[in-house]
């Protein structure tokens, strides 16, 4: 019975892109942080986090879902549920799929208001319809666009404050908009060959690793710089300190990713804007006046 459970929790994790949903959920909260405004209860708040969690959720299982193709000719993908059989994709999926987000968004309108709901549902086209459908197969513009999910996230809790947030939080959904592309375009370098077979046009397929070494790092020089403006606008020294560690840490790798475009650096420089991600949102939501 327990590995029966674990092996459904485990499938439930990876179907629903939990690990993203978590990072998305994050973002949710610290726009809510920075933004002054309202005050949401705790049940509030626990509400906007599953509601953010459950859109991007369901945004995530319809990614699976339509990619099963691209998935297959994937070394990465081609054990996930709906290539392997584990699930069948049929039209229930997205009966669910469009359930799930639609408690989602209603759920942020209750706790969070009208324009919470409108970008957290925003978010989870972005990623499902706009990236997933429309750009992923057809332009390396793809991620690019597809940034806008983490933006909306972010944009989502600061209105939950505020339905017309401030520069603070549009600063940090900016700075989710510009993180995006550097993080992953970095795993599509480690993972070029796949992409390639799979005739996906990433970044590195079309023009290369050493050329997008440098967009990256230029993408990533950019993010940081966008990281710092908070502090002109009242941040202090542990979000400053926090983000200076973090940008730094992703400008080096990124620099040293440059230098040898190779799969180890890529990885190396993925992981890195993990960190400097982590970093910024809990600087933003230890220094926020919406959760201090």
């Amino acid at each position: 019975m327990g590995h029966t459970m674990k092996a459904t929790a485990a499938l439930v994790y990876e179907v629903f892109k939990i690990r993203i949903g978590f990072a998305i959920m994050l973002s949710a909260l610290a726009g809510y942080a920075v933004t002054p405004g309202v005050q949401l209860d705790a049940w509030q708040l626990a509400g906007l986090a599953l509601a953010v969690l459950g859109s991007s959720a369901a945004a995530g299982a319809f990614n699976h879902y339509i990619e099963r193709d691209l998935d297959a000719c994937m070394r990465r993908t081609r054990k996930r549920p709906f290539v392997t059989g584990r699930l069948e994709a049929d039209g229930r999926w997205l009966m669910g799929i469009a359930l799930l987000l639609a408690v989602s968004v209603a759920l942020a309108g209750w706790v969070g208001g009208g324009m919470a709901a409108l970008y957290v549902f925003l978010g989870a086209i972005t990623y499902g319809v706009v990236y997933t459908v429309w750009l992923k197969r057809r332009t390396a513009w793809n991620i690019v666009v597809g940034g806008l999910a983490g933006s909306f996230a972010v944009l989502g809790g600061a209105a939950a404050a505020d339905p017309a947030p401030g520069a603070v939080p549009w600063v940090l959904a900016v700075v989710l908009f510009l993180w995006t592309p550097p993080h992953f375009w970095s795993l599509a370098t480690a993972l070029r060959e796949d992409y390639a077979q799979a005739g996906v046009p990433m970044l590195p397929v079309v023009v290369g690793d050493g050329p997008a070494a440098w967009i990256i790092l230029g993408h990533t020089v950019a993010l940081v710089a966008a990281s710092l403006v908070p502090l002109a606008l009242g941040f202090g020294w542990i979000y400053g300190s926090l983000a200076l560690i973090g940008g730094g840490l992703f400008i080096q790798r990124s620099i040293a990713l440059v230098k040898s475009p190779d799969r180890a650096h890529a990885m190396a420089n993925f992981h890195a804007s993990l960190v400097q991600l982590t970093l910024v949102l809990a600087g933003a939501m230890i220094e926020g006046p919406g959760l201090a």
